[in-house]
């Protein structure tokens, strides 16, 4: 049964690492392998029924023709970053409830680990490879860019942005099934040029964070997601599915957004250098 676009708000979900472990800076963005199938197995539980950012998107674009409504319960599942254990730990789980997901990866870190981790020292993350890749793709899991060294794009110069949103593109459409249409802004940080780069790029679709839910009044290329973090328990994901996000996420969310955060963001920015293939030179 499938019901029309109209009035209807979707959450579309952003997890990042599935694993156990993490140092303290980066242990809000993980949720372990365990938490993850309870997630998962509720969502199965109450008939919700997973789609793609693409697939999302392309009913947007549809309006209120009934031909092309979503499922009755549809939930978008993202994953950021593309680390190894998305591959090892979340796809047998999404496999053995036949969800399907959108998986954003970082292509300069694609066969190394996670190098611009280093204020967190999570440097040494192992991320997917590109054969993993090829495989994820094969099995139905979307994969989109979440730029090639994952930079803040609010903070660099617009040539910059243009390279990272292009390359990153090309280099996983040598790798991957079909198109590559979804592209996540790296932080969720972005500027209107961004926007129209990314547009102008060939992507369908870009999500940011904003921690809401999406709707069909929401832009494609700023589709609002809800941060799942690891201590995110099943009712707390219910509440996230129901609309109910935490608001004090949401307050620093929206004061690393203001002018003066992003001027020291990027005057920050300045003062590191990468190498080729994504490495901070220190």
């Amino acid at each position: 049964m499938s019901v029309q676009l109209k009035k209807k708000k979707v959450a579309i979900l952003m997890y990042h690492s599935i694993s156990d472990h993490a140092t303290p800076k980066f242990m809000q963005f993980t949720v372990s392998p365990a938490l993850f199938a309870d997630h998962m197995a509720y969502l199965h539980q109450h008939a919700y029924t997973p789609i793609t950012v693409t697939q999302y998107v392309h009913a947007l674009s549809q309006g209120g023709d009934a031909s092309s409504a979503l499922p009755e319960r549809p939930v978008v599942l993202t994953f950021d970053d593309g680390f190894a254990d998305f591959f090892t730990e979340a796809m047998p789980v999404l496999k053995q409830f036949n969800f399907t997901a959108t998986l954003y990866v970082a292509t300069a870190f694609v066969n190394s680990t996670s190098l611009w981790l280093q204020r967190e020292k999570e440097m040494m993350r192992p991320m997917v490879t590109w054969e993993q890749l090829a495989e994820i793709s094969a099995l139905g899991i979307e994969c989109g860019s979440h730029g090639h060294r994952h930079l803040q794009l609010d903070t660099l110069p617009s040539p910059v942005v243009q390279e990272e949103i292009v390359y990153s593109k090309l280099l996983l459409e040598q790798h991957v099934v079909g198109n590559v249409s979804s592209f996540a802004y790296p932080f969720g940080y972005y500027t209107a040029g961004a926007r129209r780069q990314v547009q102008d790029a060939g992507y369908s679709s870009a999500c940011a964070v904003k921690h809401a839910m999406s709707s069909e009044t929401t832009d494609p290329f700023s589709l609002f997601r809800l941060l799942v973090k690891a201590d995110t328990s099943v009712n707390a994901l219910a509440a996230l599915l129901n609309g109910h996000s935490s608001s004090v996420v949401t307050t620093i969310y929206l004061r690393t957004r203001t002018p003066v955060w992003q001027l020291a963001r990027r005057a920050s920015a300045s003062m590191r250098h990468y190498l080729p293939g994504g490495q901070p030179a220190q």
